[in-house]
């Protein structure tokens, strides 16, 4: 477990600034969501904090050590792994292949047929379609595979971009359930999610985001009463 702490973080896309300072902290063991409408910065945040765009301003440090101008792969190494938006599978590549191809770092290399038992375990349909090429999986399918690929890094925090984006409500049920039993094994995780009802309803702490910055922060029960957010979020 490991606690992951974002101060100030100004990044975005060329000339066009997008996150202005944003601070949040990832409690160790703990869930917590990143709320906000649609343009508000959370991916350019999270990208920010992996190394997939540069941090202007800002630190990231994992356990009091400052990794914020690390790479991606320096940072999934020290055990930060985001399961990105959009899954991004290797649709040519088997289900087995895509979960090997997760366990990159050192440390995940030398645990990797105990770790897929461990993800087949919280996963039976994917071991099911083990040998199924990943592009031929359903939209339910490839969004468990991709977070099955993310645990197979063997993380000490892990990030979720919009998992439940574009699946059913039986696939969305079934995915926060898989949370749930990963919150519950103290994993630290931040997640990033359009349904913010069941994200609240999972988390501990939440953060409301605004305009590249953070407006709103709290225990995830007493951010869910504040009028203010059941008004622009929850449609309450």
């Amino acid at each position: 477990m490991s606690t992951l702490v974002i101060e100030n973080v100004e990044s975005g896309y060329g000339e066009v600034q997008i996150c202005w300072g944003a601070s949040i902290t990832l409690r160790e063991g703990k869930l917590t969501t990143l709320l906000g409408s649609n343009g508000a910065g959370k991916t350019t945040l999270l990208r920010a904090v992996m190394g997939l765009l540069p941090c202007w301003k800002g630190s990231v440090r994992l356990d009091d050590v400052a990794i914020t101008g690390l790479s991606p792969h320096e940072k999934a190494e020290l055990g930060v792994v985001l399961v990105p938006e959009g899954r991004q599978l290797f649709s040519s590549l088997t289900v087995l292949e895509n979960l090997e191809m997760g366990a990159t770092p050192r440390r995940a290399r030398a645990a990797v047929g105990q770790t897929i038992e461990q993800v087949f375990s919280l996963f039976p349909r994917l071991q099911e379609r083990r040998a199924q090429l990943a592009g031929t999986l359903s939209g339910g399918e490839q969004q468990m595979l991709a977070i099955a690929r993310g645990l197979m890094a063997k993380p000490k925090v892990l990030m979720f971009d919009e998992p439940s984006l574009g699946l059913s409500p039986l696939f969305t049920q079934n995915l926060f359930e898989i949370i749930r039993r990963l919150k519950k094994e103290g994993l630290t995780m931040l997640l990033v999610e359009q349904n913010l009802a069941l994200s609240l309803a999972v988390s501990d702490y939440a953060y409301v985001f605004s305009h590249g910055k953070v407006e709103i922060e709290g225990d995830a029960r007493t951010v869910r009463e504040m009028p203010e957010v059941r008004r622009a979020y929850l449609g309450l």
